[in-house]
C-alpha cells in the first residue's frame, strides 16, 4: 500500500472543503492510506495541480460558482490524460442525473454526511490504487 494518497479538494467555499476533510478524516476506511488534501478554490488552480499529477481523488463542489464541479468533472474528463476518479458533492438528490451526464464516477450531496462520504471516498481510492498497482 502507498503511504498516502491525494486527495484534490475543489470548492469556492472554505466551510465545504472543511466538512470533506472532517467527513474523510486521515484514513477514510482501514484497507486504504491515509489521506493528504490538495484544496483549491479556482479552476485555474484544479487544472495546475492535476498538470503536476499526483493526485489520487478529485472532490468537487458542483455548487461551486463560476466554475460549477459538474463542468469542471466533464472538462477533466476530456482534458486530463488518466483523470483521476471524480466524487461530486451535489445539492440535490434530484441532482444525480447532471452528476451522470458530468461523467463522475460518484456523488453525495450537500451538506456531507460523513459516513457516506467516507464510503464513497474509499470506493474511489480501492478503485484507483488497484489500478495503480
Amino acid at each position: 500500500m502507498q503511504p498516502t494518497a491525494t486527495v484534490l479538494v475543489y470548492s469556492d467555499n472554505a466551510h465545504t472543503r472543511e466538512q470533506v476533510r472532517l467527513a474523510a478524516g486521515r484514513r477514510p476506511a482501514a484497507d486504504v492510506p491515509p489521506v493528504e488534501f490538495l484544496e483549491c478554490a479556482t479552476l485555474p488552480a484544479v487544472l495546475d495541480a492535476l498538470d503536476h499529477g499526483g493526485v489520487d481523488v478529485c472532490v468537487l463542489d458542483g455548487e461551486t460558482a463560476p466554475a460549477g464541479g459538474m463542468g469542471v468533472c466533464r472538462q477533466i474528463k476530456d482534458e486530463i490524460f488518466r483523470c483521476p476518479p471524480v466524487l461530486l458533492l451535489i445539492g440535490r438528490p434530484q441532482d444525480a442525473w447532471l452528476a451522470t451526464w458530468s461523467r463522475a464516477d460518484a456523488a453525495v450531496t450537500l451538506p456531507v454526511e460523513p459516513v457516506e462520504f467516507a464510503d464513497a471516498l474509499a470506493a474511489l481510492l480501492r478503485a484507483r490504487l488497484s489500478v495503480e498497482a
